[in-house]
């Protein structure tokens, strides 16, 4: 640190807000003004801060960025997927940034997808999109739309240069290399085409920035012309469309966090007037899939769980059961192909999938050995086929692509993601790890999973440090996953943990309602307990463990910063949602007032508003001793605006003032940080290198 870098304070400007009698002072709500200079000033301070704060770690950073990129087989290429008459995959290459989309025509006998020799292109390649070139002069890019037609002609793509994920969508004629002059700016992620490739659905969003119109746009004809499909006046719902896998037909899924509806049109007939598959009912949520002569219907109705039935086809009526609800085995998705089901799950604790055959044979489960895993359907956008595309990992097995053939039930394993040797020449062994599931007991006496990995020989006294992450809410499952940035943490010393509490998914729906709305605080509860089990079991101390998680999971970390500040030596929170209440109360935000049905409404209900105010990480900050605390932020975030962790920040450091307490915000980026791997990277080492510094393994 050097003395011409003042520690920030951002002036003290009070603003009162008043619900329910209650009256609260909001120093720092200025922040939330982004075109203000002063705000902008503001943050380049905390920037300037952390940087100097962390400018000691420089050469760690290095170091581990370099520990990745070496790691990382840089020039790649994905395991092509057949569809039509083309294999479809993208390759990286070394140096650069973001990946290259391509197709390769399908060879006369051609059964099993190409390889390539350390991912070079493939003879006979075509280009469809190079997001190098895309992406040039500009700080930040991301794809929304990548969508090629069903007769291979056309692409559909689009682009967000901001990161605040509003796209400029396009056409690209994959016959001529040409760009037609079709351009439809602000739309939202989504796009359907029709059958003959004539017609394109897309997604727009309100003022709110919540997706509520699907729109018809005619190829070759102005975005003006184009016609609204369906707008939706709910404000509690969203709107997305696909198309299903059979190509037949055309789903615009409408949502709310607990009630959704599907309207259908023909691919064949794009003009045609949307069908109701089924009026919505409240707290009814279903899922349609097209099979054939009926409709497939994933549904809660009566089943907490979700059970699968079927409705006609031609005249969608009474839902026929065809997998009855299994309290405990949460359905999660069903996906139709012509002579077999797949439906995805999740049951004590693990993703599944079960196969059920079209015309004779016994459902069965695809079995994997490892007792901690995560399983899921990968890209099978063929109808016909004796073949599934699986992807699989866990916590010491990369990323794995398997073909599964549904007669003989072999697994065929495609591809590995290679893991490189590292700096110090040696190769990733996996037999020198090692995953295992405790369980934790939180206050209620729930029993919490927490699923970690180590290396071999890592001790069991309380001296190793410890990463602790987790999550906790819209039923999403933390499930295991490789990291080749993990193994940096592992190979000194770090044991890291999942905390999978309640608020996600992991152990079915039931799980998620024990997380939400006005039982919102067993999510941090349990987080607690699972951090003071780890310390208790040996694994680590307090003054080893970091907490670490983003968005939602940001939430967490604030609120557990709060509630048990002596069970961690420091905490990262990324993009951190640690001003819900505020940001709930105002419904002219980005998705607030579809996220009352996950928290509750605080603008009707003083029972809500009291709860809220009672954990919401801003409002309870306190003058106790806290955890060192690294907050990241993006300043186009549209999801947890950046003014959300500022605030906090700012408020931290003039109520509890001997804390360390740093923020860094991404000027050029949104909700998921840096776009380019190399950037991402770079973030993931500084990041980790803060984290090592905290658990005195720098």
């Amino acid at each position: 640190m050097t003395t011409e870098t003042p520690v920030p304070v951002a002036r003290r400007v009070p603003t009162e807000r008043i619900h329910h009698g209650d009256t609260v002072v909001d120093e720092y709500a200025w922040l939330a003004t982004k075109d203000d200079p002063e705000t902008i000033s503001y943050l380049a301070a905390e920037n300037a801060w952390t940087e100097a704060r962390t400018a000691h770690l420089a050469g760690l950073r290095t170091e581990l960025f370099e520990e990745i990129r070496r790691r990382t087989q840089e020039t790649d290429l994905s395991v092509p997927t057949r569809k039509g008459g083309h294999w479809y995959y993208t390759r990286t290459v070394a140096g650069q940034q973001y990946g290259v989309h391509c197709r390769r025509a399908v060879r006369a006998g051609e059964v099993a997808p190409p390889v390539s020799a350390d991912g070079a292109p493939l003879e006979g390649e075509e280009i469809l999109l190079d997001g190098n070139q895309l992406a040039e002069g500009h700080d930040f890019f991301s794809l929304g739309a990548f969508d090629v037609s069903p007769d291979g002609r056309f692409l559909a793509y689009s682009t967000d240069f901001s990161g605040d994920e509003r796209f400029t969508l396009r056409i690209k004629d994959l016959d001529t290399g040409e760009l037609l002059p079709d351009e439809i700016p602000g739309t939202f992620y989504g796009t359907a085409w029709s059958a003959d490739a004539s017609v394109l659905f897309y997604v727009t969003v309100d003022e709110a920035w919540r997706p509520n119109r699907v729109w018809r746009h005619v190829m070759g004809t102005p975005a003006a012309d184009d016609v609204v499909v369906h707008a939706e006046e709910d404000e509690r719902f969203w709107v997305g469309v696909e198309l299903t896998r059979s190509e037949r037909f055309i789903l615009i899924d409408i949502a709310s966090k607990i009630t959704s509806e599907v309207r259908v049109i023909p691919a064949s007939n794009p003009t045609g007037e949307p069908a109701v598959i089924a009026p919505r009912r409240q707290g009814v949520e279903y899922s349609v899939e097209h099979h054939g002569h009926r409709f497939l219907i994933l549904h809660n109705d009566g089943a907490e769980d979700f059970a699968l039935a079927y409705t006609s086809a031609d005249a969608p009526g009474d839902w026929v059961p065809l997998v009855e609800h299994s309290p405990g085995t949460r359905l999660e998705s069903v996906d139709a192909f012509a002579d077999h089901l797949v439906v995805t799950l999740r049951s004590n604790g693990l993703t599944g999938l079960r196969v059920l055959p079209i015309g004779g044979g016994d459902p069965h489960d695809i079995e994997f050995p490892e007792p901690l895993h995560t399983v899921g359907l990968d890209a099978n956008p063929e109808y016909r086929t004796g073949r599934l595309r699986l992807r699989y990992t866990s916590l010491i097995v990369p990323d794995s692509v398997y073909d599964y053939d549904l007669v003989t039930r072999e697994l065929t394993l495609l591809r590995r993601r290679p893991v490189l040797p590292g700096p110090d020449g040696r190769a990733y062994q996996p037999e020198e790890y090692e995953q295992h599931r405790e369980w934790a007991l939180a206050d209620d006496g729930t029993k919490i999973p927490i699923s970690l990995v180590c290396r071999r020989d890592t001790p069991r006294d309380g001296s190793a440090p410890c990463v602790i992450y987790g999550y906790g809410s819209y039923e999403a499952s933390m499930d295991p996953w490789f990291s080749v940035g993990r193994l940096s943490l592992l190979d000194r010393g770090v044991v890291f943990a999942v905390a999978h509490v309640r608020g996600g998914g992991e152990l079915g729906r039931r799980w998620y309602e024990q997380g939400k709305m006005l039982a919102k605080k067993n999510t941090f509860t349990d987080f607690v307990a699972c951090a003071r089990h780890l310390a208790k079991a040996g694994w680590t101390a307090p003054d080893r463990l970091i907490a670490r998680g983003g968005s939602a999971g940001g939430l967490l970390m604030g609120a557990v910063a709060n509630l048990a500040p002596d069970a961690f030596t420091g905490i990262v929170a990324q993009v951190p949602f640690v001003d819900a209440l505020s940001s709930i109360l105002d419904p002219s935000l980005p998705l607030t007032v579809t996220e009352w049905e996950e928290w509750g409404n605080p603008l009707d209900d003083p029972e809500v508003y009291a709860y809220m105010k009672s954990y919401t990480p801003y409002e309870n900050v306190a003058a106790h001793d806290y955890p060192a605390i690294l907050a990241m932020t993006g300043l186009n975030d549209t999801r947890v605006l950046y003014h959300e962790p500022a605030k906090w920040i700012a408020r931290l450091r003039a109520v509890a003032p001997q804390g360390e307490y740093l923020l860094k915000t991404e000027m050029e980026a949104g909700h998921g940080g840096p776009s380019g791997r190399y950037d991402a990277w770079r973030e993931e080492a500084f990041v980790n290198a803060w984290i090592l510094d905290r658990l005195g393994r720098a």
